[in-house]
């Protein structure tokens, strides 16, 4: 009889919550339970599921102070707790800025919103420049020579062009191996590749903050990583001490990449954006072609 009496209560309390809670309430449940799914997901790919890992730690160890009624600890912890938000978000800064990248690279707003007023169209790279950009590539290896190039792909590279020194010349196999030369001024940092064009050389890069990549890579692996995560750039990284040859793209390192490997690599990925913008091109014309249609039948 006790287990049919709680059952009721509980269906009762169940009823009064039920008619309580709205379409919104369970909306705001959904969002909820998405934001934080995403924010989980997001961390475990940083060094904030380290950092999270220690917060529960010290929120266990808060814990058993609160049960045991240590009082000077919790006066302590309480009084820190306001400069601990402050510090939690210096130490994340990284992480937090590169979340919010990533959640400005999502097309929930219109483009037109933040583009510039006059958007000029992207030279694509021609076949010729990606046999040159391969070919000098795999030339350097032979001999060592390290390299660092950065394909410039939709997001600019502006911010890290103006750190080297402007070049503005045709891709060429000849100029690579030139410019990334033992002993010469422009030999260390990466070159950046727009279109068809060198534009900029010794340019500096960030550096990934990825934990997992393997120990024995170098400060040029570290930066061709660094620049992919943040921006939709594929780089090209020839090691000095191996001659071997990666690429890093979208935050990924695939090492001793094969010549016929990196070329259809190249081909897909600029083939494919040329491909996107013709479509995006054929639409926009439609689009113009029913709007005057639909005004010359108004009228």
């Amino acid at each position: 009889m006790q287990l049919i009496e709680k059952l009721r209560e509980y269906a009762d309390d169940f009823i009064m919550y039920r008619e309580l809670i709205g379409a919104y309430d369970i909306l705001e449940i959904f969002l909820l339970t998405f934001i934080v799914y995403y924010i989980l997901v997001w961390m475990k790919s940083t060094r904030a599921w380290q950092l999270m890992k220690g917060l529960v730690v010290i929120g266990i160890f808060l814990a058993v102070v609160y049960f045991l009624e240590m009082n000077t600890i919790i006066w302590v912890a309480r009084n820190l707790l306001s400069f601990a938000t402050i510090a939690i978000i210096v130490v994340m800064q990284p992480e937090l800025r590169h979340a919010l990248e990533e959640l400005g690279k999502k097309n929930f707003l219109p483009g037109s919103i933040f583009t510039d007023v006059v958007k000029k169209e992207k030279e694509r790279l021609t076949d010729q420049t990606i046999s040159a950009i391969v070919s000098a590539c795999f030339d350097m290896g032979r001999v060592k020579t390290g390299a660092l190039i950065v394909i410039e792909q939709n997001e600019s590279l502006k911010e890290y062009e103006i750190s080297g020194i402007a070049i503005d010349a045709l891709v060429s196999s000849q100029l690579l191996i030139n410019i990334f030369e033992h002993n010469t001024p422009l030999h260390d940092g990466a070159v950046i590749i727009r279109g068809n064009r060198i534009v900029a050389a010794t340019c500096y890069l960030p550096n990934s903050p990825n934990l997992t990549l393997s120990k024995e890579l170098g400060t040029r692996h570290r930066a061709g990583v660094g620049i992919s995560e943040v921006t939709d750039s594929l780089t090209i990284i020839v090691s000095e001490e191996t001659g071997a040859v990666s690429m890093a793209y979208e935050g990924t390192l695939v090492r001793n990449v094969e010549p016929k490997a990196l070329q259809k690599k190249l081909d897909t990925i600029f083939k494919k954006q040329q491909t996107e913008e013709e479509e995006r091109s054929k639409t926009k014309k439609k689009s113009i072609l029913k709007g005057v249609g639909r005004s010359k039948h108004e009228r």
